[in-house]
Formats: structure tokens, sequence, C-alpha cells
């Protein structure tokens, strides 16, 4: 393993990289840590800031193009901001069941299926975490 790929990427894949490492840190400890506290609330808010960044960031890199400059990934990172103020939306409106299910989603889907996708060969973090 070895940070020097990371190092060498433009400054938005650094900080899309260190967004999504920390939301995903961050997800897993909301996960099992106790719900409607303070500490879930505000952790919450980072956790939904983070992922935020990291979706916004993704917009931004086009090192895969299948539709013109534009992949799928894009499309997966538009539907996370416009669940992200949804999954907030529902805990504000008492609905914890919606909540609890579009937060797992997005930490699944957004993070732990798309992050699987980070670690083919040819893209930074395969040759972060299995070397170049």
């Amino acid at each position: 393993m070895t940070l020097e790929p990371l190092f060498r990427a433009g400054p938005v894949i650094q900080i899309h990289a260190v967004a999504a490492m920390a939301a995903f840190v961050l997800g897993a400890v909301q996960l099992a840590s106790p719900k409607g506290t303070l500490a879930h609330r505000t952790l919450g808010w980072i956790w939904v800031t983070l992922m935020a960044l990291v979706a916004a960031g993704s917009l931004l890199i086009h090192t895969i193009r299948e539709f013109g400059s534009f992949s799928v990934i894009h499309l997966i990172s538009l539907l996370v901001l416009i669940l992200l103020p949804r999954a907030v939306l529902a805990a504000r409106r008492g609905d914890v069941d919606a909540h609890r299910r579009a937060m797992i989603g997005l930490y699944v889907g957004a993070l732990v299926i798309a992050g699987v996708f980070t670690l083919y060969p040819g893209r930074i973090m395969h040759a972060v975490v299995f070397g170049g």
C-alpha cells in the first residue's frame, strides 16, 4: 500500500478521496452507534456534508468517459445530491424508517459499492491499495 498515486493526483481527486474515506469511516460509526442522540445528529450533519462534497467533487472528475465526458458515476453522484436532502427531511419529519433506509442505501450504494469499483486495475485507488 502506498499513498504516492493519491499524492500525484490533482487536488479535486485528493479532496474527493479523503472525503470519501472519512465518510466511509464516519458512516460505519453512525450505523453502529445509538440513534437520535445529539452525537448522532452532529456526526450525521458532518457525514451529510462529506457525502455532498464527495458527490459534488466527483462531478468535476472526468477520467472515465462513457457518455461524452461523463460516466455512470456522475448519475450516481446526482442521485446522491438528490437523496441526501430527502433523507435529512425524512428525519426532520420524524419518518425514521425512511431516513434509515435512505442513509443505509446511500452508505452502501455510494460508498461501499462505488468504493469497490475504485479498486479496479488502472484506477488510482487500486494503485494506492495494491501498489502501482
